[in-house]
């Protein structure tokens, strides 16, 4: 095959082309994490929780201290509110938690969500929101950030939302 010098520089820029093509797909393609695994963390690593609010409590940080107020005027003192410890241990396990993803075919059935957590992150311009929702064997967290839905039993979701109270049905 004859092909000119100026046809041989066209052969060799494309083909370099599409190497490049290939190997930066196949670096990629050998580099990616699963996205979708089975269990996965309530927050982003290394986030840092500056405020948590349910329907009925807010806690924010002061410093390196914790403050907890009521947002309403007759709102019952919860024992997790009483001390410094509690509230920490609180935080601890928002930031530490994580739990299993529901299986895709899982429809909330419910419209409205037992409860709500809204939980604002340093350097993040929006809250994180989660409801929890009833399930057959235990409850449903919906992140509303991302739209996961992970699965909680009962001692985990009463770890979580400390505010909220369970019917006394399933206290064990």
């Amino acid at each position: 095959m004859q092909l000119s010098r100026k046809a041989w520089n066209n052969v060799l820029i494309f083909s370099m082309l599409l190497m490049i093509f290939f190997f930066n797909g196949l670096h990629k393609k050998l580099n990616s994490v699963p996205v979708e695994s089975g269990i996965q963390t309530l927050l982003p690593a290394q986030s840092f929780i500056l405020a948590l609010e349910f329907p009925d409590q807010k806690i924010e940080r002061i410093g390196t201290a914790w403050r907890s107020q009521a947002l309403f005027k007759n709102a019952p003192e919860s024992q997790w509110q009483s001390t410094q410890s509690n509230i920490v241990q609180l935080i601890n396990k928002w930031q530490g938690s994580e739990l299993p993803l529901a299986p895709a075919s899982t429809s909330l059935k419910s419209n409205v969500p037992l409860s709500v957590a809204t939980i604002w992150l340093a350097g993040e311009q929006l809250p994180w929101l989660y409801q929890l929702y009833k399930a057959p064997q235990g409850y449903y967290l919906l992140d509303k950030s991302t739209q996961r839905v992970m699965l909680l039993d009962s001692v985990t979701a009463r770890g979580l939302y400390v505010s909220f109270n369970f019917p006394i049905s399933e206290s064990k």
